[in-house]
């Protein structure tokens, strides 16, 4: 049977705020088309969790691009800089933007994912950015989100020639880290499934594998913040410790 859904092209990166983001579409009633990007990122264990988490959606088309900013460097996740560990971090972004942000990522992403919901015919597009617990980074705050959602609708042929209105979806961005656990409940997502670490113990070998989380760099901590604020034990390993 066809399915009669509005279509919504969703960002998927294989972490947990994309996991419940990609949910979050669903639960509103579209049909998602999920997109990841190889960006040249050190580690292919976030395509490998990308994977298990649209499957076990039941996602029939998902998408990897192949975008490669490692050419560009200036990011610990496509450069070889040190990942930060163990910093003094509140989750307000007082600290700066960290090494660990990779220059205008989300830009990048989001024009892509503009240009397949022009293709498909869908009007919406899902990003599991967040505000409240975000790690520093200038492209996950509200401003940005609007500010892209103004440039949709200028830089298209569905929006100038046929009136169409694009919307960027943003539904966790307002939610602390223990809400989006929360969340994931409700919902039934698997975070079991999913990869948040910026610098994993791999096991070796053709397929990748997340051995375990550091549990150190900033992306870890506020995991496990959010798992301890919400009363839940977070089902990934950690190399060091799973508890905040």
């Amino acid at each position: 049977m066809k399915n009669t859904s509005p279509r919504a092209v969703c960002l998927v990166s294989g972490g947990m705020d994309s996991a419940v983001t990609l949910a979050e579409a669903q639960a509103a009633g579209f049909e998602p088309f999920a997109l990841s990007f190889r960006y040249g990122q050190r580690h292919a264990i976030e395509l490998a969790a990308a994977k298990r988490v649209t499957a076990a959606a039941g996602v029939r088309d998902h998408r990897i691009v192949d975008l490669d900013l490692s050419v560009l460097g200036g990011s610990a996740l496509t450069a070889d800089i040190e990942v930060p560990k163990d910093r003094a971090f509140e989750g307000d972004g007082a600290d700066g933007v960290p090494v660990t942000y990779v220059p205008a990522r989300n830009t990048v992403f989001l024009s892509v994912a503009l240009g397949w919901a022009e293709i498909l015919g869908a009007t919406h597009i899902f990003i599991g950015v967040n505000a409240v617990d975000y790690s520093g980074y200038p492209d996950c705050r509200p401003e940005f989100i609007e500010a892209f959602e103004n440039l949709a609708n200028l830089a298209t042929a569905a929006a100038t020639e046929h009136g169409v209105k694009f919307q960027i979806e943003a539904p966790l961005l307002h939610s602390t880290k223990a809400a989006i656990v929360r969340r994931a409940v409700e919902l039934g997502v698997d975070l079991g499934l999913t990869h948040t670490c910026y610098d994993p113990l791999v096991e070796p070998g053709p397929t990748p594998t997340v051995a375990k989380a550091c549990g150190r760099c900033d992306a870890c901590v506020l995991r496990l913040q959010g798992f301890a604020e919400a009363g839940a034990t977070d089902p990934i390993p950690y190399a060091e410790t799973n508890e905040a």
